[in-house]
Order: C-alpha cells, then structure tokens, then sequence
C-alpha cells in the first residue's frame, strides 16, 4: 500500500489537542506553561502548549497503536525499512538497543574499534564480548578508516560463532566501508548486520552519496535524525530490516527508554521525515554543492587539505560522504583542536569538532555561500597568522588497543584509581575520549601504554574536550587490580 508522506500524525494529532482546550490535570507540572513563566518566554507558548504527556489522543510511545503507530509507519516507507521506531534518547539509544536485541551476555560481536563510545557502553550492559577489527589508517591524514573486507572474512573465520557485526556507515570524517559486501558475508554466516548511521541520514533521499544500510540489506541501522535530518537535538530512528523481530526489538528498547516520550522530540521527528520524504533530494543537492564548492576554496588557499572521493581505494575507503567538510591542517603546524578554538574564539564561528589533526564543519540545507565564504576567508587569515613548522606535531588519530578483558568485565571489575602518569602497563577499568567525536582513545579492559598515554597528554594539551573518567580532571585513571 502507498502511503501519503504528506501526513504528519502526530504533528496533526498536536494540533488537535491545542483546539480543544483540555484542562490539564496531569503531568508534565508546568501546565502548559503556566507554572513556569522564565521558561515560556525563554521557550515560548507554542513549544510549552504542546509539551504533553502520553494520554489516549495522542498514543503511547512504549506501545503506539494510533498516531505514533502511523508516524513509525511514515518512517519505515520513507526509509524503506520493515519498521522504524522514533527514539527520544538520541542515536545513542538506538545504537544500544540493536546491540542489546542482537547479543546476549557472553555472545561475540564484530565491531571496528573507532566506534562511538554508545556502542562500547552497550557491550557494558549487555555482557557480549567484542571483537574487534582494526581499521585501516591514513597515515597523511592521521585518521581511521573504514573495515577491509579481506580483514572481515578473516574475522569471522576465526570467530563463527558471533552472533552480529556492527558498521560505520559513514565515520565522522566520512569513510564508507563496503557495507553491502560486508553484509553480504555476514548473511552467508548467519550473522546480523546493525549499521552505526549517526551520521548518514542523508544516504537515505540521494542516489549520488553512499549506499544506505537498509538498501545494503543491514538488519538494523541507527539514524541521527537531528544531525542532517533537520529534526530537534536528541531524537533520532531505528530502522529494521524484514527478518528482524520488531516486537522483540520493541521490548529492548524499553528496557532502557523513556515512558515520558517528548512529544517536541516526536514531532519533530514527524515534521522532518515528511520534508525529507518530499524534499530530500534537492535539500541534499544543495548540501553536496555548497560541500563541494567550500572544498574547492579551502584547497586554493594552501597547506589545508579538505578530501573527498579522491581517498577511495575500493577497500578501507569504499565510498565517501561528500557532504562532510573534513579538512586536515597538520601542514599549517596547527592541530584541528586549535584551527577550532581560533574559528570560535576569533571569528565567531562554530564547527563541529577539532581533533589532533583535522577538523569537521557540518555543511547542512541551512547553509548559505555566503556561510561558506566567511568560513573559508577566516581558515585564510588563520593561516596567514598563526602557520609555524609542523615538526613535533602528533599526527596520528587512531592507536590499535591492545584488549585484555571485556567492557563489562573491566567496568564493574574491583579496580583502584592511580595517577594518569604511572598508568603504563596497567589496564583501564573506564573510558577517555575527546567529545566530539566521541570515540574512546581508551576503553575498559584495553591496556594502558605509552603511545596511548602520550596522545591522551598531547591531547589535552592542545585543548581537546577530553571527557570518560570519574576523576573530571583526567589526572588520574582507573585500572583493574
């Protein structure tokens, strides 16, 4: 049956209930905004009259039968899914929840290790053990790339028995694994596919970007809806393929989800879908274009290199998004980390994240050249201020760990805490990352050394946002005894 991706349901439902002035006697306290007169005129009377909780005309989030039901209809058509379910706990919560409906404690999971610390977290509730695939590397750029192939199949000869494998599609600098191929192999042994698309909603409405994890054949994928969907911070999507349990996969999610489901959250995920559904094509054109005309003027000025499909290899880089603007600095003698502090700090701009050696500036349909330029004569004027010798720069991203126990095991292990410098040797009972991208330098159960220590020292030095350990102040880790 086609449906109309006109409809928004639970949008329309919203608006239904505001005619009808209901009397509220439920939650949430501020009535309607009422009770909280700072918040409504900070948030304003429209957003605050439809912050509601679930009642019979508006459906229930941990058991949608109408509206809600319709709006996850809506999303599996415009995605072509099985089924999509609306998540208010950000891809986080997506993330986690199809590794949780895909492995049980002690069962294997195939994963590279430059996965989003979500997905580590929910081998720490689940008890699976990871497996990990090192991904390859540019040693120019400093980044970690995408799962071989090859690598996979040896993989999972020497481990038949995991039970899913879990996909970047794409990284945050934009490298594409071969996703079709790799589910392809992982069917023929009777393994899941789940897709990490944080960062991909947009392969979903433009033929001319990276193929998408449903269309790959993914038996799950995790979409950030608010990151180039257009909807509010922190609602994002499941998607399932048809050979996947949606009740079950229903269950996993409210194990860990919200019973108060944000109907702001919720409509917004309803708005979006409709404009992407109808829209999406010329939307992600215009994103392309104004990607690939900031690449083109960012190269000219010398010493940064903004990539795109040129890195393709057909293997680690199987494809690439060329709607990120990633773009290395290490040649103008500046880590990512401080070509960001200056664009915010001097310029008055905010890009998406700084690292050692590259930064990420989210290019979106709400983006105007005129945008670009301001972005692209200020990296100019960095260049020409502050450029000095590259010599002595750390210029590597990703670090192989060395993996001794599972999360699980290291993160409720008897441990004691120790300063950061006499942690060599020792392994870490919790997690150190730079936020963004979120990616664990260190995760519990990898083994601390001396490389990994450096760059964690290097990285706070040049002010990279580091965040994971109890101690706030990374002074001092947590080690198993």
């Amino acid at each position: 049956m086609q449906l109309n991706q006109n409809r928004m349901p639970i949008y329309e439902a919203l608006n239904n209930f505001k005619k009808e002035r209901v009397v509220p006697f439920d939650v949430p306290g501020h009535k309607r905004g009422k009770g909280n007169e700072e918040l409504t005129n900070f948030l304003g009377d429209k957003c605050l009259a439809v912050d509601v909780n679930s009642m019979k005309p508006l459906d229930n989030l941990c058991h949608p039968m109408s509206v809600i039901r319709e709006a996850e209809e809506l999303v599996a058509d415009a995605f072509g899914a099985a089924h999509g379910f609306l998540m208010v706990g950000g891809t986080t919560s997506a993330v986690q929840s199809m590794v949780l409906a895909a492995c049980k404690a002690g069962d294997k999971i195939i994963m590279p290790r430059n996965v989003h610390r979500s997905a580590i977290n929910a081998l720490i509730l689940s008890g699976a053990t990871p497996v990990y695939v090192n991904p390859g590397v540019d040693n120019r750029l400093g980044i970690a790339l995408g799962m071989s192939l090859k690598e996979l199949e040896k993989v999972i000869k020497e481990n038949p028995d995991a039970k899913a494998i879990l996909v970047n599609n794409p990284t945050y600098y934009g490298i594409c694994s071969d996703i079709k191929g790799i589910t392809e192999l992982a069917h023929k042994h009777g393994m899941l596919v789940l897709a990490d698309e944080a960062h991909g909603t947009h392969f979903y409405f433009d033929e001319n970007l990276p193929i998408s994890a449903m269309e790959a054949g993914a038996d799950m994928a995790a979409i950030s809806m608010h990151k180039s969907g257009g909807s509010l911070t922190q609602s994002s999507l499941l998607l399932l393929g048809p050979n996947v349990n949606e009740g079950y996969v229903r269950q996993i999610i409210n194990l860990t989800q919200t019973t108060s489901g944000s109907y702001l959250l919720m409509s917004s995920l309803d708005i979006s879908r409709k404009n992407l559904a109808l829209h999406g094509r010329d939307i992600f054109e215009k994103v392309r274009s104004l990607a690939h005309y900031a690449r083109q003027e960012i190269n000219q000025i010398g010493d940064y290199y903004a990539y795109a499909r040129e890195l393709v290899n057909n293997d680690t880089i199987f494809d690439y998004d060329v709607t990120k603007l990633s773009i290395n600095t290490l040649d103008i003698g500046l880590a990512g980390i401080e070509v960001y502090d200056l664009l915010r700090d001097e310029y008055g701009i905010q890009i998406e994240f700084g690292d050692i050696g590259n930064i990420l500036a989210y290019i979106s349909v709400g983006d105007r050249e005129r945008d670009i330029e301001r972005l692209v004569s200020a990296l100019a004027e960095i260049r020409r201020r502050y450029k000095k010798d590259r010599a002595g720069m750390l210029d590597h991203e990703y670090i192989n760990p060395i993996v001794t126990v599972t999360p699980q095991q290291a993160f409720y292990g008897e441990k004691y805490s120790v300063p950061i410098g006499e942690s060599i040797g020792k392994v870490c009972s919790e997690f150190v990352m730079c936020y963004p991208p979120g990616i664990p330098v260190l995760a519990p159960g990898e083994r601390i050394t001396k490389d990994i220590l450096d760059y964690i020292l290097y990285a706070k030095e040049k002010g990279c946002f580091m965040t994971g350990p109890e101690d706030m102040k990374i002074e001092n880790l947590n080690v198993l005894k």
